[in-house]
């Protein structure tokens, strides 16, 4: 039995997602606060958070962080903000899903049982498939194992741009994120340069770079590794 974790400081929808989701065969924990959730995360981790932002004591981007430090469990964002700059910052902070307030049962459900299905993190030791190439994050090489696969070579900056997003299948990776990491603070505005990356690397790994499969652009957001 899966076990959620809600974070809401609204009792109606607390109470109507616990008894959605325990009708659905999860073991529900719910919180009205930052500090509770944290504590209760301790206590005994759980599977899955939907965490709602506007929280009366702490910010809920504090309690992602607080949370990322000891776990990897997915985290959907439950928000009544809809502009781009506050799923981003949620993005960045460490939450896997953003949904915005309403929602529809139905498709927080599916976007629940969606992120339980992902593959975990990837470690550096790992390797992954793209298209026609097998890729080794170990020895940051690249062999082509599809026939007709060119071999393909990646400069140092096309490899600090896809192997973050490689060890985290299925995530959205923000271009802030990605921005600072390659060329430092400050350039997070510059996100031309993620576009002429992206497209040189879809078109050294994807089998069509006009209809990528495995390196998806999140528009307005970041990008993320479809497996």
């Amino acid at each position: 039995m899966r076990r959620v974790l809600i974070v809401d400081d609204e009792p109606q929808l607390l109470r109507a997602l616990k008894i959605g989701l325990t009708a659905r065969g999860y073991q529900v924990s719910t919180a009205r606060d930052g500090g509770s959730a944290l504590r209760l995360a301790s206590r005994r981790p759980p599977d899955l958070v939907l965490l709602d932002l506007g929280l009366p004591d702490v910010s809920g981007l504090d309690v992602i962080e607080g949370l990322r430090a000891g776990s990897s469990a997915p985290i959907i964002v439950l928000s009544g903000r809809t502009d781009t700059t506050g799923k981003i910052a949620a993005f960045d902070a460490g939450a896997d899903d953003y949904v915005t307030k309403p929602f529809d049962m139905g498709e927080l459900l599916a976007r629940l049982r969606a992120v339980l299905r992902r593959p975990p993190l990837l470690d550096a030791a790992a390797a992954v498939d793209i298209g026609g190439y097998h890729v080794d994050l170990a020895t940051f090489t690249i062999t082509a194992t599809g026939e007709g696969a060119a071999p393909v070579h990646l400069t140092p900056t096309e490899w600090r741009l896809l192997v973050p997003l490689l060890r985290n299948p299925g995530r959205v990776v923000t271009g802030h994120q990605l921005l600072r990491e390659v060329w430092g603070a400050g350039s997070e505005k510059h996100g031309n340069y993620l576009r002429v990356y992206f497209a040189t690397l879809r078109g050294k790994l994807e089998p069509d770079r006009a209809h990528p499969r495995h390196l998806i652009t999140e528009a307005g957001i970041g990008y993320r590794f479809q497996p």
